[in-house]
């Protein structure tokens, strides 16, 4: 049984109270001074009302809100939250050969921050080797370098894995990242149940929105299943997968849509997971989702609460999840890069920490903020440290982590939550229409409903409808931009595939021609884990393309259906 938060007669009352406020002060205010806009919405084109009484909230249960550490977990995943530790402060950063990645770790952790991220080039998320053809180039430009385990092993020489968690940002070629880390942690005589951190894995949100993929969508989410299988019996504290609405809202897609999808991309993950025979419970409290921070400063905190309710109730209503754990939605933000421009690059800083405050007061558990300069390329040290800083400033100085949840009970955030909840929902249902998440890929669904929304986007933005500072207004014509930007070194690619052709003659090429004939065995057969031969092959020296390679002539790759 529902309990409402005010009785009927109170409610009357107050609407009585706010339509004689409207006849009089509004009207008699507007008719000297008119509202700017005839119509108010927010960045998803939901409506926003002048103000918000407990009116707008009549259908919402105190048990929709709840309690911060409880089923429906709206105010948040803990019950503590804030109060308890701050969210982890995990700036990415990649870049060149695993040795100059390094040291930006050990840089970034020496001004604060706790927890790593690593950001990889464009050939090892594809894939590639970085001696291959599709490689020139790109080596090191982007992110960092993996070609090898020698290379993971490089990258956090120095770092104690234990004692710190390490989110990786990759998809397509995922599993292998997993498993040289997982490799490295053997290595070094790790337990693995003491590894904490994520590996990204998140494909479908590349076919919907990225656009990075390898191998045809269900091989691709077989990769997905088998490290959630894994991660399930040998790792209790590390996420496999890290589903990405972030990705999503990037391609041009709204809050509501960015909620909506990510939501039928993880019903797709948990059907394939429990069809393995994994039960829900076993895997789901591992499961990680990762989320932008956007410009709408209300309608982000909504979003964040929102996307808590929904998946609490996918878990438990459609799933059958028991533990309060498996139901509990816990995630990264990062500030919206898609937001950051050159004109006027210094409003960045302002932009981004505005973002970081929507995220952190909707419950963030970790959070990435932007560096002022990253319109223009990768981040330098000093926009780096900056960026921190704003996290610290918000984490110690202006005191929103005293209180879970401070915006829990504002008419304006509850009546947003219920809003995306219930969009959401529908979106949903009409996946479930179209006979899941796969199919609506396969259709290009999603991705029309994606560029659609872009456009709309374009078309405000170029309108001047929606305001961008120092693009489409208060422009600084004469403007004269002078900033230093991160230096791509020429000769990190010829020093990695330096590294890469060491490993090559030093390893034991008969054993990795055996152990890819092996991988090509299990690849065959749906029933088999694809994790246990792919730790073998990178202990034994086999390299990222290797690997790739068999699995491409073994699946094939992906051609999508072009949405128009």
């Amino acid at each position: 049984m529902t309990s409402k938060l005010y009785d009927d007669a109170a409610l009357t009352r107050i609407d009585t109270e706010r339509r004689d406020w409207e006849a009089n002060e509004v009207a008699g205010f507007i008719r000297r001074m008119p509202e700017r806009k005839s119509e108010y919405r927010t960045g998803s084109g939901l409506p926003v009302n002048r103000i918000y009484t407990p009116v707008d909230i009549a259908e919402t249960g105190y048990e929709d809100i709840g309690l911060p550490g409880r089923y429906p977990f709206t105010r948040g995943p803990y019950p503590t939250m804030y109060r308890g530790r701050h969210w982890t402060m995990r700036q990415i950063a990649g870049f060149g050969t695993a040795a100059e990645t390094n040291q930006r770790f050990k840089y970034l952790l020496d001004v604060g921050q706790t927890g790593l991220s690593v950001d990889f080039d464009m050939p090892t998320l594809m894939g590639y080797d970085s001696d291959h053809p599709m490689s020139h180039g790109e080596v090191g430009r982007e992110g960092v370098a993996i070609d090898t385990l020698e290379d993971m092993e490089t990258l956090f020489e120095g770092i104690d894995l234990t004692r710190i968690s390490v989110s990786m940002t990759i998809n397509p070629s995922a599993w292998i990242l997993f498993a040289m880390y997982i490799a490295l942690a053997e290595r070094r005589g790790y337990d693995l149940n003491d590894l904490s951190g994520t590996i990204q894995n998140d494909i479908l949100k590349e076919y919907i929105a990225q656009k990075e993929w390898i191998y045809p969508v269900r091989e691709s989410v077989r990769l997905v299943r088998d490290c959630i299988e894994y991660g399930a019996g040998h790792m209790r504290r590390y996420n496999p997968v890290n589903i990405s609405g972030y990705h999503i809202s990037e391609a041009g897609a709204t809050a509501v849509q960015e909620i909506a999808f990510t939501m039928a991309t993880t019903i797709a993950y948990v059907e394939e997971a429990i069809k393995a025979g994994v039960s829900v419970d076993d895997f789901a409290p591992r499961l990680s989702f990762f989320f932008v921070s956007q410009a709408d400063f209300f309608e982000e905190i909504a979003k964040f609460r929102a996307a808590r309710r929904v998946y609490a109730r996918i878990m438990a209503e459609r799933f059958g999840a028991q533990k309060p754990e498996s139901c509990r939605l816990r995630f990264h933000a990062q500030t919206a890069a898609a937001t950051l421009t050159k004109p006027q690059y210094q409003l960045n800083i302002v932009r981004t920490a505005f973002q970081a405050l929507s995220a952190v007061l909707g419950g963030a558990q970790s959070l990435h903020t932007n560096g002022m300069d990253e319109a223009f390329a990768i981040p330098t040290e000093d926009a780096m440290r900056l960026a921190l800083r704003t996290q610290q400033v918000i984490a110690y100085e202006t005191g929103v982590d005293q209180v879970v949840d401070p915006l829990g009970g504002s008419y304006y955030v509850e009546t947003l939550t219920d809003q995306m909840e219930r969009e959401v929902n529908a979106i949903l249902a009409q996946v479930d229409e179209m006979g899941g998440t796969l199919e609506a890929i396969e259709d290009g669904w999603f991705q029309k409903g994606i560029a659609d929304s872009a456009y709309e986007f374009a078309i405000r933005k170029a309108s001047g409808e929606r305001p961008v500072i120092g693009v489409n207004c208060f422009v600084e014509e004469a403007e004269n931009v002078d900033i230093e930007t991160h230096p791509h070194d020429p000769e990190t690619e010829r020093r990695q595939i330096e590294r890469l052709e060491n490993v090559r003659s030093a390893r034991d090429e008969s054993a990795v021609r055996r152990l890819l004939e092996k991988l090509r065995e299990i690849a065959g057969d749906e029933s088999r884990n694809i994790m246990p031969v792919t730790i073998e092959l990178v202990k034994a020296g086999a390299s990222m393309g290797d690997i790739v390679e068999t699995l491409r002539e073994k699946w094939g790759t992906y051609r999508e259906t072009p949405v128009i």
